[in-house]
């Protein structure tokens, strides 16, 4: 029964997080637009490029030709119909389609949040396992070093790595984007915060689940604290894990864009800054969608793999 119910439930659940996703992207859509016309300057000049000086009809023709002498309520609807029908613009400060910008800057940044996102994964597994369960000492030096980590701002701690790996040592490359021992530095730096967040996460429910009655059966079935703790509570820890998917998403988009700039790497981090100081509506727009897509989509994956791994929820789900 609980396997015929599972397909109305998750088609239920897809379409309302799918109709709540599209609202998110609205309201991206929405402040990204305001936001940008609040910000001093003229977009004019942002197409005209830095230092160019334009006689008025220059000017007027250029706004006439972008649409920029509309009203702001017309312009922001054009945009809003352009977005529906796929259209992302073109860029006001390359002339070149919003895709092509983003399509040359993607690949960069999706490779340095996954190598982050594992890496933070790994030292957060590892941190809880060798501290769950023992002393006050390991516990304590463990929480200092996550508290630690978590504290220090993503920049400081980029600056922290060229400062002694990069410049004194010479153990990794300063800057760039080539090969992989220049993503090294710049994944540490993202990896570190989130890892010391999902650690703490981590260890709390492995402590949790090692009192249940189901450990103390599996131990008085003869197995080894090392088996219970990686066999029988490992898997509970997962959950909050990916409960915090949609943090960590914003996490590795918000951090990206201080850590390509850190390092001068490559990237959709950099691109955001370069439009946003120069009024690139179009690239700032498309960049602040994608970061939200991709959020709506982390979470909807997240529910769904709930609904797959517990079915108590899909019980519950069945009278939504």
């Amino acid at each position: 029964m609980a396997k015929d119910s599972r397909g109305p439930v998750l088609l239920r659940l897809s379409a309302r997080r799918l109709g709540a996703g599209v609202l998110v992207l609205w309201g991206a859509a929405t402040l990204a637009f305001a936001a940008l016309h609040l910000v001093p300057g003229d977009v004019v000049d942002t197409v005209l490029g830095p230092g160019v000086a334009a006689t008025p009809e220059l000017r007027a023709r250029i706004g006439a030709d972008y649409g920029l002498d509309d009203p702001l309520p017309v312009q922001y609807l054009r945009q809003l119909a352009a977005l529906a029908g796929g259209d992302l613009g073109t860029s006001y400060q390359l002339g070149l389609p919003v895709r092509e910008v983003l399509a040359g800057q993607i690949g960069p940044t999706v490779e340095l949040a996954v190598t982050a996102t594992v890496l933070a994964l790994l030292i957060a597994f590892v941190a809880a396992v060798a501290t769950a369960g023992r002393g006050r000492v390991a516990r304590t030096l463990a929480s200092g070093f996550e508290l630690l980590a978590v504290s220090l701002p993503s920049y400081w701690l980029g600056i922290l790595g060229l400062t002694f790996l990069a410049y004194r040592f010479q153990l990794l490359p300063a800057a760039g984007g080539e090969g992989p021992a220049a993503l090294v530095l710049p994944a540490l730096t993202l990896a570190l915060p989130i890892g010391g967040v999902l650690a703490r996460v981590v260890r709390q429910e492995l402590d949790t689940a090692l009192g249940t009655p189901f450990t103390l059966s599996a131990r008085a079935r003869g197995a080894t604290e090392k088996d219970v703790l990686l066999r029988h509570t490992l898997r509970h820890a997962a959950l909050p894990v990916a409960t915090l998917s949609g943090w960590v998403v914003g996490s590795l988009l918000g951090g990206a864009v201080l850590t390509e700039t850190v390092f001068a790497r490559p990237g959709l981090g950099r691109v955001l800054v370069t439009a946003v100081t120069s009024k690139d509506i179009p690239v700032v727009t498309a960049l602040v969608l994608l970061s939200a897509a991709a959020f709506v989509l982390v979470n909807l994956v997240v529910d769904l793999a709930y609904l797959v791994i517990d079915p108590r929820l899909r019980a519950e789900g069945a009278g939504v």
